[in-house]
């Protein structure tokens, strides 16, 4: 399988699905700094990353740029229109080509076409059952950086990525 391009939805994904309000109306959202190691050891194994949402929120947007994410679509009604007219704007990229992870009904359509679709432990049903990972940590407790290792065991390219630079030398997985 040759993953390119990994798409992770937000609410539900990378965070816990609450929605968190300050008592001047201020969203807040919480976000797994592992999540995070995930998307960068991903990327430095040369998968590009997608945040889709149909949130629009700076807080998103935010996360997005600290992580470093290659793109970043907001306020996305209809994920699979989106996703198509991106594959055709890149044709470096495909539904063949992509791992999705997401966790709620506005997501399943496009894990269905992606080539590696994943969920958390807490996604809805009909969700769980069209992934073909089922995460073990639920939604904004790790479940991205997980499923971003799983596809990490699956890459010939897997241990380069444990060499951050040559003074650090991680161990690598058993084989």
């Amino acid at each position: 399988m040759d993953i390119r391009l990994l798409v992770t939805d937000v609410d539900g994904t990378m965070t816990d699905g609450g929605m968190y309000y300050d008592m001047h109306g201020n969203e807040w959202k919480r976000f797994d700094t592992r999540d995070g190691m995930g998307i960068s050891r991903i990327r430095q194994a040369g998968i590009a990353v997608m945040i889709l949402t149909g949130e629009d929120v700076p807080i998103v947007k935010r996360r997005a740029e600290k992580l470093q994410v290659e793109y970043c679509l907001l306020g996305v009604k209809d994920k699979v229109a989106e996703l198509e007219r991106f594959f055709e704007e890149h044709p470096e990229f495909s539904w063949e080509t992509t791992a999705y992870i997401g966790d709620d009904l506005n997501d399943l359509a496009s894990m269905k076409r992606a080539a590696l679709p994943a969920a958390p432990r807490d996604a809805q049903p009909p969700v769980k059952a069209a992934a073909h990972y089922v995460c073990s940590a639920s939604g904004g407790h790790g479940a991205v950086r997980e499923f971003c290792e799983k596809i990490l065991t699956n890459i010939s390219n897997y241990s380069a990525v444990y060499n951050f630079d040559s003074s650090l030398q991680l161990l690598s997985p058993e084989k």
